[in-house]
């Protein structure tokens, strides 16, 4: 009998630019404070890729990192899928200029935009790709220039979000570790809510829309508040039942790090004391597609092999989505 070929994660990858813009440093730009933002996000920094450079500058050092820790060459490389809301440019994709400058000759690749649960999409989409059992290694990646799209002036968005990416290669397994879960959602009729008004085929960008700020993040705080804690909780739950574990059974959630109250929502939802859940939304804030591989990069170290890992995710349009993730090292 055929054992059944799972995508086990054996490799992690993460990258941050250099520079910082703190919340001190927003009190200079806007009306805000420091408290006022830690108190309702938990953010206190993040980081800013400045420069003519895009998300690829973020995504390739990642991938660099992977190989360098796996031991392998860019050749042995077959796929890569990456998450992200800011390409660097409508075409060709991200994941092709990634490949083009990590040296990825043998790999084809593509972007998936998810906003924040654009990781969580890729990762399932990478994982099947091994599944098929027609590629052997897939590195997935998220990340985001998202100074890119905000607008400095708008004090309700520019707080939350920041630079970085990350990734993890797959490879398949036959011995339960990896990916062994999924349920992603999304619903349109969030669009009102959180989306980028200009720039696509409905609103080509124009004098008007350049002149009107439509080329930025649009967010209405109360309903993407109250979308995204019952649409990461509510989701994790399911995983949690539908695989018939409890919170007992998990060794860490990985949440998206968009807010540290939806974060503690999700936790609470799912039985998880707060030591079990990874943060670093202090130090980098909303990296959107970033978050969870970057989590993943910062704690690797506190992850032992069979732990029982949540991924977790909300993000605009709306997006959302759960993974149980069995680590593989």
């Amino acid at each position: 009998m055929t054992q059944k070929i799972t995508a086990a994660i054996t490799a992690v990858g993460g990258f941050v630019p250099e520079d910082k813009l703190t919340n001190a440093d927003l009190e200079k730009i806007v009306d805000t404070s420091d408290e006022w933002i830690r108190t309702r996000t938990g953010i206190e920094e993040r980081r800013i890729l400045k420069g003519q450079k895009g998300t690829s500058d973020l995504i390739v050092p990642a991938v660099k990192q992977i190989l360098e820790k796996r031991g392998i060459g860019p050749n042995d490389i077959d796929a890569l899928v990456i998450g992200t809301v800011t390409p660097d440019m409508m075409f060709p994709s991200t994941a092709n200029l990634v490949c083009y400058k990590a040296g990825l000759k043998n790999a084809w690749g593509f972007d998936l935009l998810a906003a924040c649960s654009g990781f969580l999409y890729a990762l399932t989409t990478g994982a099947t790709l091994i599944e098929s059992g027609r590629y052997k290694r897939v590195i997935v990646a998220g990340g985001d220039k998202m100074s890119s799209i905000v607008d400095y002036s708008d004090r309700t968005t520019c707080i939350i979000f920041g630079d970085g990416a990350g990734a993890v290669l797959l490879e398949a397994n036959t011995e339960g570790y990896g990916v062994l879960d999924s349920i992603l959602r999304s619903d349109g009729s969030g669009c009102t809510h959180l989306h980028m008004k200009a720039g696509g085929s409905l609103r080509p960008a124009s004098v008007e829309t350049v002149a009107n700020k439509e080329h930025f993040i649009y967010q209405e705080g109360q309903p993407v508040f109250k979308a995204a804690v019952k649409g990461m909780a509510d989701v994790s739950a399911e995983l949690l039942e539908r695989n018939k574990l409890t919170g007992a059974d998990i060794a860490w959630l990985v949440p998206h790090q968009a807010n540290k109250r939806i974060i503690d929502a999700t936790a609470d939802r799912m039985g998880l004391t707060h030591d079990k859940v990874m943060l670093n939304i202090h130090r980098y804030g909303n990296t959107t597609a970033g978050t969870i591989p970057l989590c993943l990069y910062d704690w690797e170290s506190k992850l032992k092999k069979g732990d029982n890992i949540v991924l977790a995710a909300f993000g605009g349009g709306f997006t959302w989505g759960a993974t149980l993730v069995k680590w593989g090292y």
